[in-house]
């Protein structure tokens, strides 16, 4: 007769399996919000292909052009005067895309399996980046087509991000989870910085593969998402976390019952599957009502215009400001997303120790104005300087982008006036991310509008756009804050006791 395992033995090969799936749950959405983020990349990079001096290059032979022409070289119909306007328009017709699909993006990620919805939402974007990259392969100049394939790819992307958000918070508690998506959330500066040096290698001559190469990686993780991805831990008999502790109701049940109830990561699972009917998905309006998600909504919004800003416009800045060749100053761009990852980790790390996920963004906000003023009066006076301040600027914009769209969204969507009701997260991430969309969507067609007049005057916009996001924010620091006091005042009574 075979024995059964001691009650601690089972608990940590059940703990080990556990946290073995989480671990792999983690790794594969950071690979497919990667693979999103690195096809969104490219378009910054060649702008400065599709438009520069061709003064320094020699015609060819069969060239039909005059020999004072600047432009021979550049790629129709971003050859004219207005193609900062124009590639504006290239970039909007995404991100307006993006902005407006997110807001019902979210609503069908809560009532579609993960797995399939993802799966195709990557081979979609997969398919659009590859077809704009085609687009120099075909010989094509027409704005029309360039425009309709960046506003369907637009769509595409946005199954991305309220699903792998939904995902993880399927699988992880509370507890640490500003320092885990901290660090998970790093998938967006690692997509961008794959996506620009994928670009950067060739910009320079066939830049239509700098789209085709991301959108068949993205094509590929998307097969390896449909065959590979777990929705629920549930779904392989693993322990669900707990998003909330209620004290009160524990402390209510009688003595037996805790003796009793979730001995093992089994009972947890069995119990999750035998309690009855699902609840019911939340509606729009009903996620609105959810404390907070308006104010970090709109701090989004501002906080979003800057990073998107920086994403589509800072390789060209680097271009015309510095005279790098595109190859360098895409190369150069990607220390902001490296920048990135390290202010997403200390937001993560911070909010997690301080309580205070507000706070945290209001912080890096105030100390971002003064950081991107400095970058662009003094930051491009070396190298070295420039490489210091753009990891500076980097960590300080993308810091907050990172807490709200990750730890917040998460906590938000499983907050305790839901009663344990988990079906909201999806629509709660699709609302902060579609509204911070919109400035994703404002800021770069700010940039082309205003850069014409002087590089000066786009910093200042985004300089404004940073002090709004950190006033946005005012009353949940204040809320913080009093919460802090209260909670210092128990300790020094407990002290006297």
């Amino acid at each position: 007769m075979r024995s059964s395992l001691a009650p601690g033995v089972w608990f940590l090969r059940a703990f080990s399996r556990d946290s073995w799936f989480r671990g792999f749950i983690l790794l594969i959405t950071f690979f497919i919000y990667t693979c999103y983020h690195m096809s969104r990349k490219p378009i910054s990079v060649v702008k400065s292909r599709l438009h520069h001096n061709c003064s320094g290059i020699i015609q060819p032979i069969n060239n039909t052009h005059s020999v004072n022409d600047t432009t021979w070289c550049n790629w129709a119909p971003f050859d004219q005067s207005n193609y900062k306007e124009l590639l504006g328009a290239v970039d909007n017709a995404f991100l307006v895309a993006y902005a407006i699909g997110m807001f019902i993006s979210g609503i069908f990620g809560e009532r579609l399996p993960l797995r399939y919805y993802l799966s195709a939402g990557m081979l979609l974007s997969g398919l659009f980046t590859a077809l704009f990259g085609l687009g120099y392969f075909w010989n094509i100049h027409m704005l029309w087509y360039f425009v309709l394939i960046q506003i369907c790819n637009g769509l595409a992307q946005t199954t991305g991000w309220p699903s792998v958000v939904t995902c993880v918070g399927n699988w992880f508690g509370k507890g640490k989870r500003g320092l885990i998506m901290g660090i998970w959330n790093s998938h967006t500066s690692v997509g961008n910085i794959l996506g620009s040096l994928i670009a950067g290698i060739w910009v320079d001559e066939q830049w239509g593969l700098s789209f085709i190469v991301p959108g068949i990686i993205t094509a590929i993780m998307g097969l390896i998402t449909f065959f590979f991805l777990i929705e629920y831990p549930e779904d392989v008999d693993c322990t669900p976390p707990q998003h909330h502790v209620e004290p009160e109701e524990s402390q209510d049940l009688p003595e037996d019952s805790h003796s009793n109830r979730d001995s093992s990561p089994d009972s947890a699972v069995s119990h999750s599957k035998e309690s009855g009917a699902q609840p019911a998905a939340i509606s729009f309006f009903g996620a609105l009502r959810i404390p907070g998600v308006i104010e970090f909504s709109l701090c989004l919004l501002f906080a979003k215009l800057v990073s998107y800003t920086f994403l589509y416009w800072l390789p060209l800045y680097i271009f015309n400001v510095v005279h790098f060749s595109a190859k360098e100053a895409g190369d150069l761009s990607t220390l902001f997303d490296v920048g990135g990852i390290i202010g997403g980790i200390l937001a993560g790390l911070i909010s997690d120790y301080t309580n205070g996920r507000a706070t945290t963004c209001c912080v890096m906000l105030i100390l971002a104005a003064p950081m991107m003023f400095l970058y662009n009066s003094v930051g491009q006076s070396g190298i070295s300087i420039s490489i210091v301040m753009l990891i500076l600027c980097g960590a300080l914009v993308n810091g907050p982008y990172a807490l709200i769209t990750t730890a917040v969204s998460a906590d938000l969507g499983t907050h305790k006036s839901l009663k344990g009701n988990a079906k909201a997260l999806s629509t709660v991430t699709a609302i902060i991310d579609g509204t911070g969309s919109i400035g994703a969507a404002l800021g770069p067609l700010l940039a082309g509008l205003i850069s014409p007049t002087g590089w000066n005057n786009v910093f200042y916009m985004l300089i404004s756009a940073d002090i709004l996001a950190c006033l946005l924010l005012c009353r949940l620091v204040y809320k913080e804050v009093l919460a802090w006091k209260s909670s210092l005042r128990r300790d020094r009574g407990y002290r006297e006791i």
